[in-house]
């Protein structure tokens, strides 16, 4: 394990530092969501939606890592970041607690956080570069045991806003392994250039992010036709721009809901029908 500690040591740290970003930036989003339910939450409730959202970032980065390593180097690149990624906790809570912090504690909650995350999430068998069901299925009950762990269960708006958070780090977990450098996931800084000229830096870099995220699914006689917005692009939305945008996309919803419904169910599309997704 020393060995691929060494080796992978800059992906470790990079992928670590990723994944509390990532997941810090994901409750505070989702908290705007639902303002009344977070008003009640409490500081255990907010670590416990941290966690899951570690936990599947850890399912994600060992289905990914597969793709991108060596077998053999695989299992103890993921030993050791379940290592950085407590070093990294412990670092960012260092500032907070000082040396008051349990740091057996922390090394204690990661090893559970991952422990968990494959008892949860490895039944569900995909190839987390392709579109199946069985990937669609897993990103909804995910998203359904945040909104449960915010207070708002059933929550389809919500629900669709943890999937796209969760799926929004595949490309920068992708490139971090190929030894690329990784969308940043640091919040835009006032004043420090347009949003067309981040675009272009972000362009740069030679990944693309998903900005909007828009689908329909069927389950048994129900369509659902849900969107949401990558948490980064929110930010450099005006409240006015914001407002707009949700008025749009709720329209395209309910088209495309109306229109996928009437081609799901129908006689020439049975097969599409029973695929699941569109």
């Amino acid at each position: 394990m020393a060995t691929a500690n060494k080796e992978y040591q800059s992906q470790l740290r990079q992928l670590a530092e990723l994944m509390l970003a990532v997941s810090g930036e994901s409750v505070t989003m989702l908290k705007h969501h639902v303002p009344e339910q977070a008003l009640n939450l409490k500081r255990q409730d907010e670590w416990a939606i941290y966690l899951e959202f570690l936990k599947v970032m850890f399912n994600l980065t060992d289905r990914l890592s597969a793709l991108y390593l060596p077998l053999k180097d695989q299992p103890a690149f993921m030993d050791c970041l379940e290592d950085a990624v407590t070093a990294q906790l412990k670092r960012v809570l260092e500032p907070a607690f000082g040396n008051h912090a349990d740091q057996m504690e922390i090394v204690l909650t990661i090893g559970n956080a991952v422990a968990e995350s494959r008892q949860t999430y490895e039944r569900y068998k995909f190839l987390v570069t392709e579109e199946s069901k069985s990937k669609d299925e897993m990103f909804r009950d995910f998203g359904e045991k945040v909104a449960e762990l915010l207070g708002a269960p059933g929550h389809g708006q919500l629900r669709a806003a943890a999937m796209l958070c969760a799926s929004a780090i595949v490309p920068a977990i992708s490139a971090v392994l190929q030894g690329q450098t990784p969308p940043s996931t640091t919040p835009a800084q006032p004043g420090v250039g347009s949003a067309g000229e981040r675009t272009e830096k972000k362009r740069a870099t030679g990944q693309e992010i998903k900005l909007v995220s828009l689908m329909s699914s069927v389950s048994g006689e129900e369509v659902e036709t849900r969107w949401g917005f990558h948490p980064r692009f929110r930010d450099d939305l005006t409240p006015t721009e914001l407002q707009q945008l949700n008025k749009l996309l709720n329209r395209v919803a309910k088209i495309l809901g109306e229109r996928y419904a009437a081609v799901a169910f129908s006689e020439q599309w049975a097969s599409w029908h029973k695929a699941g997704h569109a």
